[in-house]
């Protein structure tokens, strides 16, 4: 071991977010909620207008209806959830915004003794945005890079680990014809694929139990599918109306 004077610079995104829910301005509310598959008991129309009350700005999950300052920046954009919590006696909900890397910046649970589910879910709910403040956004919320610096540091030989090979490996750099995407590994079962001049991500892509394929979560936050084929990494786009096209992206040497 020797004892040496390194500067270790290491890139990875991160996300440069409010830490507070009412730093957004755009709110994304889906139509009808994962947890409310049967029925959604006019969950989504409550929660919409009650945001609106609190100067949010809902948009739809079809980012081609999304205001062009959300769309130039989707990390702009919280995604809300309502998941339901009921127990025996009491109907609850957990209330979730989540922000362009999936990540939930507040949570908070509500609960009705009301028996009836449309009355008593949305009384749930209304006890969730109790808390819930009112919308006084700020600017460049943005995925940024980071440099971490290690100095004086004891560095010991690092033994040579054989990993699998896999297409993923065989190129850093992706382009449509449109996009040139930077791949960056975040871990050993995670990566992204981000713009080489915003660093904006465009999708992040997450190992599945089937080799080169992905669970792929768009910047607008949709979930998708992603794949390796023929040395291309393909990305199925939705469509709307369970339809899907086909985004291939070629390494570029």
């Amino acid at each position: 071991m020797k004892k040496l004077s390194v500067i270790i610079s290491s890139f990875c995104v991160v996300l440069s977010y409010a830490q507070k829910v009412s730093d957004y301005k755009y709110v994304v509310v889906p139509n009808a909620f994962e947890s409310f598959k049967k029925d959604n008991y006019g969950l989504s129309t409550f929660l919409t207008k009650n945001l609106k009350a609190k100067q949010y700005t809902v948009i739809t999950e079809n980012r081609g209806q999304w205001p062009e300052e959300a769309n130039t920046n989707p990390c702009s954009v919280l995604n809300a959830d309502v998941v339901n919590d009921s127990g025996f006696l009491k109907n609850k909900v957990v209330l979730e915004f989540k922000d362009c890397n999936n990540k939930v910046i507040i949570s908070q649970k509500g609960s009705s003794s009301i028996k009836e589910f449309q009355e008593g879910f949305q009384d749930a709910l209304s006890k969730a945005l109790a808390t819930i403040p009112a919308s006084k956004p700020i600017e460049n919320i943005n995925y940024k890079q980071e440099t971490t610096y290690v100095t004086e540091e004891t560095v010991k030989p690092t033994p040579q680990i054989s990993e699998p090979k896999s297409q993923a490996s065989k190129a850093e750099r992706y382009s449509n014809g449109k996009l040139s995407l930077q791949r960056i590994q975040i871990d050993a079962s995670q990566f992204i694929l981000a713009d080489g001049n915003s660093s904006v991500p465009f999708a992040t892509f997450k190992e599945t139990t089937k080799k080169d394929v992905y669970r792929v979560k768009l910047a607008s936050g949709e979930s998708t599918t992603g794949y390796f084929e023929n040395g291309n990494l393909v990305i199925e786009i939705p469509k709307g109306n369970d339809e899907y096209s086909k985004e291939i992206f070629t390494p570029i040497k």
